[in-house]
């Protein structure tokens, strides 16, 4: 082979190992960039979902919330598993989730649909309840954590209607609410006022009103028993087979059990202050608002556990949004 033929083949050896070297390189750049391509898109969709998650934590917490219904205190105007917007800005937000609410110029007026931490609510701490609000607000509503012994949700806030002013008095009568407002000296029925403002919710009634006479015969029942006393023949009639009907309004079998307790052992005032209590109603302070359920005989509202301070209604109620056949604003 001539000198000449030794130097083609040489450089086309040199040429061939410098192709597959660059080849070689090329792949393996290709094969990081893909890598790096994959990891970036992981770290994009990390990205994005923090961010998202980011943006419902900011409006959950300052603008509107979303809620679950958990009771049948609000029928008909809110049902059991109703989800709901609650407006959080109006009222002026929590700085943090359960700290330092910010102030507003507008404060809960009567018949807003408010929400609020139930005054009965045992916290975990701090770090279980931020966790808690932050796993319901991301999950728009639809995971509570926060859960007893047997696994059902533990009512933290509340939704009622505000049907209490500053100054307003309250009394009800047969399952009734009537209403004294403030620098006025007569009563009215709260039915009469509601229609008279053209409010489109109802207040509605579990236990019939011509069954009121057997509920007190049911109080008096007890009263006597309590004393331990023997009861009439004539009650053991009204009273055998009709039911308890002591839950549908406390109130009342209350005022009945009293008073009989107070005719019985007249010597004993604690019965006089308990009944006088009971006759008297609620009276609403300055700056509070009184909560009720317009399910009025399964509610467990302001008759309860009594005023709530305006500066802790968190959100006002703004519409429904699942289920579907059921969106819609609240009246």
């Amino acid at each position: 082979m001539s000198n000449a033929s030794k130097k083609i083949d040489f450089f086309d050896n040199v040429q061939l190992l410098t192709e597959r070297f660059l080849t070689f390189r090329a792949r393996k750049r290709q094969a990081k960039k893909e890598k790096r391509k994959a990891k970036n898109a992981i770290l994009d969709w990390l990205d994005a979902f923090i961010w998202a998650a980011c943006m419902v934590l900011l409006a959950n917490q300052y603008l509107v919330q979303a809620y679950r219904i958990p009771s049948g205190s609000m029928i008909d105007s809110l049902n059991i598993g109703d989800h709901v917007f609650v407006n959080k800005l109006v009222y002026g937000p929590e700085l943090l989730p359960g700290f330092v609410k910010m102030s507003s110029v507008y404060k809960p007026q009567r018949n807003d649909i408010i929400i609020f931490e139930s005054p009965a609510y045992i916290s975990r701490g701090t770090v279980f309840d931020v966790a808690q609000r932050i796993i319901y607000m991301l999950t728009l509503s639809l995971v509570d954590i926060d859960r007893d012994e047997r696994g059902e949700q533990r009512v933290h806030f509340l939704i009622k209607r505000a049907v209490g002013q500053s100054q307003d008095w309250f009394v009800m009568k047969d399952g009734d609410m009537q209403i004294r407002f403030a620098g006025e000296d007569r009563w009215i029925d709260e039915n009469e006022y509601n229609k008279s403002r053209q409010w489109k919710h109802n207040v509605t009634r579990l236990m019939p009103r011509d069954q009121y006479p057997i509920l007190r015969a049911i109080g008096k029942a007890d009263g006597w028993m309590d004393n331990g006393l023997n009861i009439s023949q004539d009650l053991v009639n009204q009273t055998s087979n009709v039911g308890d009907l002591r839950f549908f309004d406390r109130f009342a079998y209350e005022e009945a059990r009293l008073e009989t307790i107070r005719k019985t052992t007249p010597e004993d005032k604690r019965y006089s202050v308990l009944l006088a209590k009971n006759r008297l109603g609620w009276y609403i302070p300055e700056g509070r608002i009184f909560p009720m359920g317009d399910n009025r005989d399964s509610s467990n509202d302001g008759r309860n556990f009594g005023t709530v301070n305006s500066s802790k209604v968190l959100g006002k109620g703004l519409i429904i949004f699942w289920p579907m056949w059921r969106i819609g604003g609240m009246k």
